[in-house]
């Protein structure tokens, strides 16, 4: 034992356990109390072949936090946040052999999409018996300008393959009052929403409303963002693969500033308000000089600015490597007032290009101090390739556990929840905290530590 376990081993038998506190979990039953109930037909399956201990109970549950420090210095939370376990229940509320069911993806494309659509076609299919599938075509405006697309395993047989959303996704077009309608109009039983943080938040509008008209409805959202920044469960599907591409990027423009004189390649990689894909390609590619993220301001001139950065890594090494979040400095950017109140079709605010500004400045600056000698800026963009490609190994098996685990919750009867794994362990969490929820870089963890020490970039901070 070392030195200081000791002092901590003797801290910890003074310390009262606090007490678990259960997120409520939103229910068909809590609006509609007179539901009937139906045996789970798992327990006809014969290729599951339900055990003891086989369903989940509602006393299975997840701690959302699970490292404490217990030295004293911090003081414990009054209670440990915890949220209900994901998978089946013993007993459903939907008669399989009735329901009709909707899958919609909105936003942004993502790798991962397809599957997710796949795996619950067949997950309804396979597991449950359910035969009424449809999909809406292209995101939330489909509700009511498209007829939506019948499904089954037979059709979706190979979408896993495919990169983008067979669906087909848009932004904008929530009309809370025409997609709610066209749920009734349809008889939809249960809505799988596939979607960001924006997403989310148009689903939580949906409930609210089905709610309020008491409709016997189940709402299930699967959280989708290729850049990782929606909160509380530990990643979005489609984020190893689109870090797994990025990576193949970085290399480019390592090969192309290695093979220059003063070669400069610079990447600029998706995250328009987190910078998770940049920095975990940073790490993963050790190639990288210099990673700019949403999260850590930055300056070019100056002391300790990256101009000085760059020109001293150029002396050492004869090129540098510089990957920038799309989201980055987009302060530094000159834009007009008009350019300033823009907009996309989901209400975000309009990101200038920081990829060829940064190229721009940096050409100005190598210009101005160093006349006549020879300079190679490459600029790589993958950011489309990187959503566009299909899902890698790894994130198809975390979509297929995503799809079956929004599954179980809606057959139990839940509704307004978001599936995830959280600490490892997938839970339900209702879907309002999900959609209001960040998901920043801890610039003061170790993980960004780690990544400077690796760069041995500056911090940023004017002194």
């Amino acid at each position: 034992m070392a030195a200081g376990d000791d002092e901590c081993t003797a801290s910890v038998g003074e310390i009262t356990i606090s007490p678990v506190k259960v997120q409520r979990l939103p229910h068909l039953t809590h609006y509609l109390p007179n539901l009937k109930t139906f045996p789970n037909p798992l327990d006809r399956n014969q290729f599951y072949r339900p055990s003891d201990g086989f369903y989940i109970s509602p006393c299975d549950v997840i701690l959302r936090q699970i490292t404490y420090d217990l030295s004293g210095i911090f003081p414990l939370p009054p209670s440990h946040l915890a949220y209900h376990r994901a998978g089946p229940r013993k007993q459903i509320f939907f008669d399989p052999s009735m329901i009709r069911v909707a899958i919609v993806t909105c936003g942004g494309l993502c790798p991962g999409l397809n599957t997710v659509i796949r795996e619950l076609v067949v997950g309804l299919w396979e597991l449950y018996g359910v035969r009424q599938i449809y999909g809406i075509i292209a995101g939330y405006r489909g509700f009511y300008s498209f007829e939506p697309m019948a499904l089954n395993p037979k059709l979706v047989e190979d979408w896993h393959k495919r990169g983008g959303s067979v669906l087909e996704t848009s932004r904008g077009g929530f009309d809370l009052e025409k997609i709610v309608n066209s749920i009734k109009d349809h008889e939809f039983d249960q809505v799988y929403v596939i979607g960001g943080d924006g997403t989310m938040r148009g689903a939580v509008t949906i409930f609210d409303e089905i709610c309020r008209q008491k409709l016997n409805v189940s709402i299930a959202g699967i959280p989708k963002t290729v850049d990782n920044d929606i909160s509380i469960i530990d990643r979005s599907f489609g984020f190893q693969t689109a870090v797994e591409m990025a990576q193949q990027a970085i290399s480019a423009a390592h090969v192309e500033a290695e093979s220059a004189v003063n070669g400069i390649g610079l990447v600029k990689l998706m995250g328009r308000s987190t910078g998770h894909i940049a920095l975990h390609a940073t790490l993963s590619s050790r190639d990288v000089d210099c990673c700019l993220i949403p999260e850590n301001e930055f300056y070019l001139e100056g002391k300790g600015g990256l101009f000085e950065f760059l020109e001293q890594r150029l002396k050492q090494n004869g090129h540098a490597v510089l990957v920038v979040a799309e989201g980055a400095g987009q302060d530094m950017i000159p834009r007009s007032d008009a350019q300033k109140k823009e907009t996309d079709e989901s209400g975000n605010p309009v990101f200038l290009d920081i990829g060829r500004w940064l190229k721009s400045e940096l050409k100005s600056w190598w210009d101005r101090d160093h006349p006549g000698e020879l300079v190679t800026i490459k600029y790589i963009d993958p950011m489309y390739m990187v959503r566009a490609v299909p899902a890698n190994a790894t994130d198809n098996l975390y979509c297929t556990l995503l799809a079956h685990s929004a599954i179980h919750g809606v057959m139990a009867g839940y509704t307004g929840f978001v599936s995830g794994p959280i600490n490892g362990n997938y839970a339900y969490i209702p879907i309002a905290e999900v959609a209001n929820a960040k998901n920043p870089v801890n610039t003061m963890d170790h993980k960004w530590a780690w990544v400077r020490s690796v760069n041995n970039q500056p911090d940023f901070i004017k002194r």
